[in-house]
């Protein structure tokens, strides 16, 4: 294949080239100066209304950091002529602001203002003196800021790093010590606590699955019990009793995904341990262990949406799904690639075609980008674990499509496997209206490309000497369609007078979703052995 790609005819090494000069003038122009002192200035009234509402009905519904009524009753404050609030909640109002603007429009048209938000926010708790900042505003901020570098992309793939050290400020001031073994306080911060813990727990976990890192999490390390089943507004009123595990409340999707964390923990340990991974068995094992943690989270999902009253968001539902089939997946991708070849591990593979499935047609929209829902619209122009992940699942999805043509090698056969052929032009679409969106990367589109071409030339019956041409097309034609939305993001930064700074210190590192391009290369050229796929 290399001669292919690297001989003088084809323009793909060339055009790959330019379009990482492309992505990294964007990126330049994108990001302000380091350090970025935090400012008081804030969007119009009307337009931080709009961000904060995206923020609440989407993140805030599964990874509770805030106490609502308090915020919303500091953010009316903001408006009130002669009131000064502090930087403080300043900074924390422009991170909620950089996370709500992900979902804002359909192409994150305020892609620079969230991530200058996020680099002032960076700024400002990186303090040498946070020490006296050191409580639970500040580990808000330190959460909020977490989930901000991941969802805007401001070194997202960084994000398990700093996970550990908001871990080890929470261990310092006790938030792992259940609020009942502590001198006595209110109901309002004993909760407080409990959620900020849990949220701490819950962004530390999934840090470590997306990174590869270990947790450095063990449920003998800490004592402290799930957040009550209290509605926010309960909190401010005397000695509330907290509702019954029945009744939907603002923090029920939280407590029920907090139900499943001895599970997950568990597969995230497997994975990612310096140990050797374990036996078969012991996957399968886990496997049945995670599954009945699933069956019983959906059984209380359920009755939420059965019983009267506030029904879980549809944002909610669709995130913990989505969460949770990606850790069946992830369990059996280390027996992926055997899986295409020995029927052994055929349970693995039948996983992870199930669940990328599930994690698709998650992230799809049906309606078009103008009415698509704010679960879709994350994964399409956020960063980070949702979109990550739904990509990962589309070529793992291309990839069995591949395999099953070739193992059944009857073209009467191929209208069975029409819904996932639709799947890869879809994912292509998807990844192309990503870009539009303000994403950089090329490779995942030229990934899934030469996994299309791939899988035509085997419906074709194309010969084996024929291929390496014909994927050479396909990667050619794939970097020229995203060139021009490269170079039009890259106009526009110019147009508008961003041309980055020569201090800037690059937290905008992307990993583009996949690895080194020439390692993705030679899996996808990889004629020889059908049998493995290790680009993850």
């Amino acid at each position: 294949m290399e001669p292919h790609l690297r001989g003088s005819s084809s323009s793909v090494i060339a055009n790959i080239d330019r379009a990482k000069l492309l992505a990294r003038a964007i990126k330049s122009q994108r990001s302000p100066s380091w350090p970025t002192p935090p400012t008081r200035d804030i969007p119009p009234k009307q337009v931080c209304e709009k961000l904060v509402s995206c923020y609440l009905r989407t993140i805030e519904t599964v990874y509770r950091v805030l106490h609502v009524p308090s915020f919303q009753r500091d953010f009316e404050e903001l408006w009130v002529a002669g009131h000064e609030p502090s930087m403080a909640f300043i900074v924390l109002l422009k991170l909620v602001l950089a996370i709500g603007a992900t979902i804002h429009d359909e192409n994150f048209s305020m892609r620079t203002e969230a991530i200058r938000w996020v680099y002032e926010a960076q700024t400002w708790l990186s303090s040498p003196t946070f020490k006296s900042r050191l409580g639970i505003q500040y580990l808000q901020m330190s959460i909020l800021l977490l989930i901000a570098r991941e969802l805007v992309d401001v070194g997202s793939e960084m994000v398990w790093i700093s996970v550990g050290s908001v871990y080890r400020a929470a261990v310092y001031i006790g938030l792992h010590k259940d609020p009942a073994h502590l001198p006595q306080m209110t109901v309002f911060e004993a909760e407080m606590r409990r959620r900020i813990w849990n949220t701490i727990l819950e962004v530390s976990l999934q840090t470590s699955l997306e990174s590869g890192g270990p947790t450095f999490i063990s449920l003998e390390d800490f004592d402290t019990e799930p957040p009550g089943n209290f509605n926010d507004d309960q909190l401010t009123t005397g000695k509330p009793a907290a509702q019954s595990n029945s009744v939907h409340t603002q923090s029920s999707i939280s407590i029920a995904l907090r139900d499943t964390l001895p599970a997950r923990l568990t597969v995230v340990k497997c994975l990612n341990d310096r140990s050797p991974n374990g036996t078969y068995e012991e996957t399968l094992r886990i496997d049945t262990a995670l599954r009945g943690a699933y069956k019983t989270l959906r059984r209380t999902l359920q009755t939420y949406t059965a019983i009267e009253g506030l029904p879980p968001p549809t944002f909610a539902l669709q995130a913990i799904d989505f969460i949770m089939q990606r850790y069946i997946s992830s369990l059996h991708v280390p027996f992926f690639g055997p899986s295409l070849y020995d029927p052994v591990y055929a349970f693995s593979r039948k996983a992870i075609l199930d669940s990328s499935l599930k994690i698709w047609n998650a992230t799809k929209s049906d309606f078009g980008i103008p009415d698509e829902g704010d679960f879709a619209r994350l994964c399409r122009c956020g960063a980070g674990f949702f979109r990550a992940f739904a990509f990962h699942a589309s070529t793992f999805l291309g990839v069995e499509i591949r395999t099953q043509i070739q193992d059944d090698g009857d073209l009467n056969s191929i209208h069975l496997y029409s819904n996932l052929f639709s799947i890869l032009e879809d994912a292509a679409s998807w990844y192309l209206q990503s870009m539009e969106a303000g994403e950089t990367g090329v490779k995942g589109y030229i990934l899934l490309k030469l996994i299309a071409a791939q899988v035509d030339a085997t419906k074709q019956h194309v010969q084996q000497s024929e291929l390496p041409r014909l994927l050479v097309k396909a990667a050619e034609s794939a970097v020229e369609k995203c060139i021009p939305i490269l170079e039009t993001m890259a106009s526009q930064g110019r147009a508008n007078g961003s041309e980055g700074s020569s201090e800037c210190f690059d937290l905008q590192v992307s990993s583009d979703f996949v690895e080194d391009w020439d390692m993705v290369m030679s899996d996808i050229f990889s004629f020889g052995d059908q049998g493995t796929y290790n680009t993850f």
